[in-house]
């Protein structure tokens, strides 16, 4: 079953492909606008605003924190009823090195605030935050998708294996957009590496 979406799309393989059309497109938009960079780098803000603008137009919750519990396998993520205090408490942690950056990554991945399309938003956040900090992006073409898928799938238990894959990928190429882009592909997103679950958590 697919979710619930605009496009009035029920096959959710069909519903997959739609989305990754659009929000790549949206992606570019973005990258070519000064939208978020108007916006507080490495605050939930900007992230919800990332996030309405690749998704507004599938999916009615774009932008908005969700409404149900979440998991994946054993793993649950925050709790609705914690995500705005956890969301805050995001908002509150340094950014001014790059194992700060990254353990804030690491709490917004477990935050997981929105129903759908967490990956790319947070990716795009991600290096938002190192570009204003560090003047430096993470050459996504640089990170091997299954040591990423485990290094993150570990990494509320422990960091050090995504801080050290992430670091190895460090470009100063930040106006890039090739390397913006690559970021952008679904397939390579933690979100599809997800099963989700969203009722009696």
């Amino acid at each position: 079953m697919a979710l619930e979406n605009k496009l009035g799309i029920t096959d959710s393989a069909e519903l997959a492909k739609k989305e990754e059309e659009i929000s790549k497109t949206k992606a570019i938009e973005l990258y070519e606008s000064s939208i978020i960079e108007k916006s507080e780098i490495g605050k939930f803000s900007s992230l919800a605003k990332i996030h309405k603008f690749l998704f507004d137009e599938i999916y009615d919750f774009a932008g908005k924190t969700r409404t149900v519990n979440m998991a994946k396998g054993n793993f649950r993520f925050a709790s609705v009823i914690y995500l705005e205090a956890a969301l805050k408490n995001i908002d509150n942690m340094p950014q001014s090195t790059y194992d700060e950056i990254i353990e804030k990554y690491v709490e917004m991945n477990i935050a997981h605030p929105f129903r759908e399309g967490n990956g790319r938003s947070t990716r795009i956040w991600l290096d938002l935050i190192l570009k204003k900090e560090l003047k430096l992006v993470v050459d996504w073409s640089k990170v091997d998708k299954e040591d990423y898928f485990l290094a993150m799938e570990r990494s509320p238990v422990k960091d050090v294996e995504i801080k050290i894959l992430l670091k190895n990928a460090l470009t100063d190429q930040i106006d890039n957009r090739d390397i913006y882009m690559k970021g952008i592909d679904a397939s390579y997103y933690y979100e599809g590496y997800h099963t989700y679950k969203s009722k009696d958590l």
